[in-house]
């Protein structure tokens, strides 16, 4: 062999030992995101009625952007919670009402980005809306936000009911004047569920499901949409009118991370 050809083998060598080193990081940084599991499902393929209003996938909720992990504004759920929903519906569909949910499964990649807006005790610009007597600094003590939400598990709900024929729900602008979520009605955030007594995501007492401030019309919705959903299978969180999960869970113990999105399901609708 020439002092040539010894040259240029050794040079080949040396180029096909760069690519291998440059590629394995590159094939590193292609994982896959994770998929649901196959008893998880869109809740509209189960349920086409209800009324799906995605909070977390638009700027208005209480940290003021769009959430981590919600790629579309969709509902995901474990197929025996959303079975129950349907349940649910087809009863108050004969008394003139649907329902309409604001979250359903939550990947755990939002729940700790509610974590870093929480120890962000700067940013304040949602607070006139979701907890204007509540003290940033006293969000983790007082129980609103977790490292952990049973929502990861798949089975867990935020939802409240619409008078039926629905009307359309008024817009959210970015910057526009924020009203306390506990507000009259008429004064708060137009959203077109029935009177509640308080906001979705409400940082406050009032949202107690049985708090004793909350009387009339607004004690006898929270309490159609309790008993309803409960004779469908699934509980409410006390301190949360809006709450439920479906019992027994299927993944009492797993907080899956999986993106809000229709390829999560892995081509099922």
């Amino acid at each position: 062999m020439t002092r040539l050809s010894t040259a240029l083998r050794g040079l080949a060598t040396a180029v096909a030992a760069l690519f291998a080193v440059t590629a394995v990081p590159a094939s590193a940084q292609a994982r896959p995101e994770p998929r649901a599991p196959e008893d998880f499902v869109a809740l509209r393929s189960v349920a086409p009625t209800i009324i799906e209003e995605m909070r977390y996938a638009t700027a208005h909720n209480f940290v003021g952007e769009r959430v981590d992990g919600y790629r579309q504004p969709l509902c995901i759920l474990t197929r025996p919670a959303a079975e129950a929903l349907h349940r649910a519906q087809t009863r108050l569909l004969r008394q003139g009402y649907s329902l309409k949910v604001y979250d359903c499964y939550r990947p755990q990649r939002a729940v700790d980005h509610f974590v870093r807006w929480a120890e962000d005790l700067d940013d304040q610009r949602m607070k006139a809306e979701f907890y204007p007597e509540v003290d940033k600094t006293r969000l983790f003590t007082d129980g609103y936000i977790a490292e952990k939400s049973g929502h990861s598990r798949g089975s867990t709900m935020d939802l409240t009911l619409v008078r039926l024929p629905a009307k359309p729900t008024h817009p959210h602008h970015p910057g526009q004047p924020l009203v306390s979520c506990f507000a009259p009605q008429d004064e708060r955030f137009p959203d077109n569920s029935v009177d509640m007594g308080t906001g979705y995501d409400c940082f406050d007492t009032r949202s107690h499901t049985l708090d004793p401030r909350v009387q009339g019309v607004q004690h006898a919705n929270r309490m159609l949409l309790k008993n309803t959903l409960e004779d469908a299978g699934l509980v409410n969180l006390p301190e949360e009118w809006w709450h439920f999960t479906y019992k027994p869970e299927p993944y009492p113990d797993t907080y899956f991370d999986f993106p809000v999105s229709a390829r999560s399901l892995a081509g099922r609708r």
